[in-house]
C-alpha cells in the first residue's frame, strides 16, 4: 500500500465528522491526540503529521519532535550543551570563534570569563556584524 492509499476516503470521513476533528483543532496539545475514528489505527505516525498538519500546522514542529523521539530517540532533539573550551579547541587563525547570537542569547559574560581564566584578555576582539 502507498502512503496515499492509506487516506483513501479521509475527506468524506472529515466532511461528515468535523466535530470529531475540531476536538484536536481546539486542543491544546493537537500533536498529542488521537485521530478519529479507525484513522488512528489505519495511519501511521507519519501519515497522522501530515494530517495533524492540514488539521493545525502550527503544531507541526511539535510533532515532528514526538516522531523522532520516537523513531530515533530523544537524544536527537536535545540541542548539545554549549562547551566554549571545546569550541576554542577546535579554532585556529584561519578558523576563528563566531557567535551568532539569537533573542535572549548573550554568550559574552562567559566568553570573557573563559578569557581571563586563559589569560587572553589581551589577545580579544570583539566585532559586532549587526
Amino acid at each position: 500500500m502507498n502512503q496515499l492509499e492509506a487516506f483513501k476516503g479521509i475527506d468524506t470521513y472529515f466532511i461528515e465528522f468535523h466535530k470529531k476533528f475540531k476536538k484536536i483543532f481546539d486542543a491544546n496539545a493537537p500533536h498529542e491526540e488521537k485521530m478519529p475514528g479507525e484513522w488512528n489505527d489505519r495511519l501511521n505516525s507519519f501519515q497522522k503529521m501530515i494530517l495533524l498538519k492540514s488539521v493545525r500546522a502550527d503544531k507541526i514542529t511539535l510533532a515532528i519532535q514526538n516522531f523522532i523521539i520516537e523513531k530515533i530517540g530523544k537524544p536527537f532533539i536535545d540541542p548539545p550543551t554549549f562547551n566554549l573550551g571545546s569550541c576554542y579547541d577546535d579554532s585556529s587563525n584561519i578558523s576563528p570563534l563566531i557567535f551568532v547570537l539569537s533573542m535572549g542569547s548573550d554568550p559574552i559574560a562567559d566568553f570573557k570569563k573563559y578569557a581571563a581564566e586563559r589569560d587572553m584578555m589581551a589577545r580579544i576582539d570583539l566585532v559586532s556584524l549587526g
